[in-house]
C-alpha cells in the first residue's frame, strides 16, 4: 500500500486546499491517472497516481486544508482483483488488535469523521486543528488574528478556556432574542447566500491588505493622447496580423514604453529586501488579467528583448491559460514590474494596488474622446486615457514617479520612439 501525498509545488506554496477528488474509495486507478486537484494560492494543481491500483481510503476531504508532504489518501498497489485480497487480511488484523474495546470496530469511521466535519466549519491551518481536537476547542469559538479569518496554532493556544462559561448567558438569551422581532411589525428574514472564499480570493485580499499595510503606497496620475497609436494600428494592423498572425493591441505599445521608463528610473524595477535596495536588471513584466478565480499577475519574461508580435503572443498564450486554469506556477513567479489595464471593464480612472514585492505598477483606462486644446486658439476632440502609477514612497521620491510616468506618456505619444528607447 502506498500513501498520497501532496508533493512540493515551489519555494513560496506551503499548503493547498483539496478542490474535488476525481474518484471514489474502491475506484480502480492506472499510473498516471488524475486522483484530486489541490487549489493553492496561484494556480490549481492535479496530483496523479504514481503507481496503478485501487484508491483505499481518502484521509482528506474536499474543502480541507493539507500541507506540504501530508498522506491525503492510501493507494493500494496491483489491479482491482489482486489488491482486494491483501487487502481484507491486513483488516482481519486491525480488527484481532482492537478487540478488546467491542465498539472500536465500528465506531472508528463515524468518531473520526465528526471532528472533522466540525473542524471544517472554520478555515484553520492543520496543526490548529490538531490542536484544537486535543484541548477540547471548537475552532468556532477562537478568534483569529488573520485578516481573512483563518485560525492558527498560536490563536488556539492563545484561546481562554472560559468559553464554556460565556456558553449558559447565550442559552437564556436565546428565547429572549426571538421575542423582540415577534412582537414587532414584521417577522420577514431577508434572504442570503453565504459562500466560502476560494482560497486564491482569500489569498488576493490578504496580499492586498498586506500591500496597503507594509507599503508606503502612493499614486500619481498623467492622461496619454492616443491618437498616434490609433494611426499606427490603424495602418498597419491587417499586414502585421498577417505576417505574425497576431493582432496588433495597445498592449505591447505599454509594455515596450513601461521597459523604456524602467531603464530611465532604475529604482521602480527594484524591490525591497530588509534595509536593501535590490535593483533588478531585467525585465520581466506582470500583466494582471482577470480569471474565473480571481485576478492573477502571469509574467512576460525579458521584456526588453522581445518585439511587438512576440510581446503580443506572449499575453495572448498566458490570458488564455490563466482563463483555463492551466497556468504553470513559473508563469507567475518572478515579475519586476506590473501593467494593469482596468479599461477593458470601462474604468475611467483608479488607483492601483502594488504586486508586492514589487514597488510599481501602472493601471490603463478607458479611452475616451475628450476635448483637447491643440494650442491657443484649437480645440479637437482626441482620444485620450488616463493612466496612473502606485509607488512605494519608500525608495521611489515624488518626483522620480512623476518623470517616469511623464517617460511613459512621451513614449506613447510618440510611437516610433519605442523602437529606439525601448
Amino acid at each position: 500500500m502506498s500513501e498520497i501525498k501532496v508533493p512540493a509545488m515551489g519555494e513560496s506554496i506551503t499548503e493547498g486546499t483539496v478542490s474535488r477528488w476525481m474518484v471514489k474509495e474502491g475506484d480502480t486507478v492506472n499510473q498516471g491517472d488524475v486522483l484530486l486537484e489541490l487549489e493553492t494560492d496561484k494556480v490549481n494543481i492535479e496530483i496523479s497516481a504514481e503507481e496503478s491500483g485501487v484508491l483505499e481510503k481518502i484521509i482528506r476531504q474536499e474543502g480541507e486544508t493539507v500541507e506540504i508532504g501530508e498522506t491525503i489518501g492510501t493507494l493500494s498497489a496491483g489491479s482491482g482483483g489482486g489488491s482486494g485480497a491483501p487487502a481484507s487480511e491486513p483488516v482481519a488484523e486491525e480488527k484481532k488488535a482492537v478487540t478488546p474495546a467491542p465498539e472500536a470496530p465500528t465506531p472508528p469511521a463515524p468518531v473520526a469523521a465528526a471532528p472533522e466535519s466540525s473542524d471544517s466549519a472554520k478555515t484553520a491551518s492543520p496543526s490548529a486543528r490538531k490542536l484544537a481536537r486535543e484541548r477540547g476547542i471548537e475552532l468556532d469559538q477562537v478568534q483569529s488574528k488573520d485578516p481573512i479569518g483563518r485560525v492558527y496554532q498560536d490563536d488556539v493556544k492563545s484561546h481562554n478556556n472560559q468559553a464554556p462559561a460565556p456558553a449558559a448567558p447565550p442559552a437564556s438569551k436565546a428565547p429572549a432574542a426571538p421575542s423582540a422581532p415577534t412582537a414587532g411589525s414584521s417577522t420577514y428574514t431577508k434572504p442570503v447566500e453565504r459562500q466560502r472564499m476560494s482560497r486564491r480570493r482569500a489569498t488576493i485580499a490578504k496580499r492586498l491588505v498586506e500591500a496597503q499595510q507594509t507599503a508606503a503606497m502612493l499614486t500619481t496620475f498623467n492622461e496619454v493622447d492616443m491618437t498616434a497609436i490609433m494611426d499606427v494600428r490603424k495602418r498597419r494592423k491587417d499586414k502585421f496580423k498577417e505576417k505574425h498572425e497576431i493582432n496588433l493591441g495597445f498592449m505591447s505599445f505599454f509594455t515596450k514604453a513601461v521597459v523604456g521608463a524602467l531603464k530611465k528610473f532604475p529604482t521602480i524595477n527594484a524591490e525591497i529586501d530588509g534595509e536593501d535596495v535590490v535593483l533588478k536588471k531585467y525585465y520581466d513584466i506582470g500583466i494582471a488579467v482577470s480569471a474565473k478565480e480571481g485576478l492573477v499577475v502571469p509574467v512576460v519574461r525579458d521584456a526588453d528583448r522581445l518585439g511587438f508580435a512576440e510581446i503580443e503572443k506572449s499575453i495572448a498564450d498566458l490570458a488564455s491559460k490563466a482563463r483555463s486554469n492551466t497556468l504553470a506556477l513559473s508563469d507567475l513567479q518572478g515579475g519586476t514590474f506590473t501593467i494593469t489595464n482596468g479599461g477593458t471593464f470601462g474604468s475611467l480612472l483608479s488607483t492601483p494596488i502594488l504586486n508586492t514585492p514589487q514597488v510599481g505598477i501602472l493601471g490603463m483606462h478607458k479611452i475616451q474622446l475628450r476635448p483637447v486644446a491643440i494650442d491657443a486658439e484649437r480645440m479637437e476632440n482626441r482620444p485620450m486615457m488616463y493612466i496612473a502609477l502606485s509607488y512605494d514612497h519608500r525608495i521611489i521620491d515624488g518626483s522620480e514617479a512623476v518623470r517616469f510616468l511623464v517617460t511613459v506618456k512621451e513614449l506613447l505619444e510618440d510611437p516610433e520612439s519605442l523602437l529606439i528607447e525601448g
